[in-house]
C-alpha cells in the first residue's frame, strides 16, 4: 500500500519592500510548513486544518511591519517563531530570504541590481531546535591577471590548452554555519574577505582560489563554524587577437562548476 512518507506546503517568492523613512528593507521570502496534522488533506482532501498559502503571504507581510531590525535571519525567525505561536498544529517551518539588492545613487533614489546579494536559510521546530545557515548569492567576480591553470591531465579526450595568466570570471555562491546562533558574523564583511581574497591571491585552480577563501573566512572569522562554496567558471572564449589586444566573448554552457565545503 503506498504512504505518504515526507511533505511539506507553502508560498515561495513573497516580495517585500518596508519604507521606514529613507530607509528600504527588501527581500523575497519562502515559507514551508510541516505536521503530520496536514497529511489527511493529501490523502483524503481534508482542509480543515491547512492554513492557505494567501494566508502565509499576508502574515509575512504583516511581520515585516512590525520588524524592527535589518537582518534576514531576524526576520526569519521572527516569522517562524510567531507562525509556530499563532499555529500550534504546525510542527515545523522552514523559510529561505533573498534581499532584494538597492543601491542609493542620490538623496532618495536607489537602483535596483539583480546579483550580489545575501541569503538567509531558518528552520524552527516545535521542540525549540533551530537550524540556521547564512549566505551570499550571485558573486559575479572579473580580474584580469593572476590566475592560472596548468599541469592537469593531457590524454585524447584533452582539447584545453595550459593557461599561465588568464582573466578568471566566476559566479559564486557562498554559505556559512555559525557556532552560536546569538554570535553571527556580518555578511557584508564576510563578503569583503572573500572579494579581497579573489584579488589579491594568485591561484593555479579555481580549486585553490575557494580554499583560500575558506581558510581566510575560518581564520578570521571565529563565529563561522564551517564554509561552503561553489564556483562556476564563466571564463570568457576568446574570439580575436592582434598587437598584445585580445577580444573576448560570453562563454557556453557547459560550464565548469568547483564546490568546497570546510570546517574547523
Amino acid at each position: 500500500m503506498a504512504k505518504p512518507v515526507a511533505h511539506a506546503y507553502g508560498k515561495d517568492a513573497v516580495s517585500v519592500y518596508r519604507v521606514d523613512g529613507d530607509r528600504l528593507f527588501a527581500c523575497e521570502v519562502r515559507m514551508l510548513v510541516l505536521g503530520e496534522a496536514f497529511e489527511s488533506s493529501y490523502t483524503e482532501g481534508d482542509n480543515s486544518l491547512v492554513v492557505a498559502t494567501d494566508s502565509m503571504k499576508n502574515f509575512i507581510q504583516r511581520r515585516a511591519l512590525e520588524f524592527r531590525s535589518e537582518g534576514l535571519e531576524d526576520f526569519l525567525t521572527e516569522i517562524g517563531s510567531g507562525f509556530l505561536e499563532r499555529y500550534e498544529h504546525v510542527e515545523a517551518v522552514e523559510l529561505r530570504a533573498e534581499e532584494s539588492t538597492f543601491v542609493r545613487r542620490a538623496g532618495s533614489v536607489l537602483q535596483r541590481l539583480y546579483d550580489d546579494r545575501a541569503v538567509a536559510e531558518v528552520e524552527i521546530s516545535r521542540d525549540g531546535s533551530r537550524l540556521e545557515r547564512s549566505g551570499w548569492r550571485g558573486l559575479h567576480l572579473i580580474k584580469l591577471h593572476g590566475s592560472s591553470f596548468a599541469g592537469f591531465v593531457r590524454d585524447e579526450y584533452t582539447t584545453l590548452p595550459e593557461a599561465h595568466d588568464r582573466p578568471l570570471f566566476v559566479h559564486l555562491d557562498l554559505w556559512w554555519r555559525h557556532a552560536d546562533y546569538g554570535r553571527r558574523a556580518a555578511g557584508d564583511d564576510v563578503r569583503q574577505l572573500v572579494i579581497e581574497t579573489f584579488s589579491d591571491f594568485e591561484s593555479a585552480s579555481i580549486q585553490e582560489l575557494v580554499h583560500e577563501m575558506g581558510v581566510r573566512v575560518l581564520g578570521r572569522f571565529a563565529e563561522i563554524d564551517s564554509v561552503s562554496f561553489r564556483a562556476e567558471n564563466r571564463l570568457w572564449d576568446t574570439v580575436q587577437e592582434a598587437d598584445g589586444i585580445t577580444v573576448y566573448t560570453d562563454a557556453r554552457p557547459p560550464f565548469g562548476v568547483i564546490e568546497l565545503t570546510m570546517r574547523r
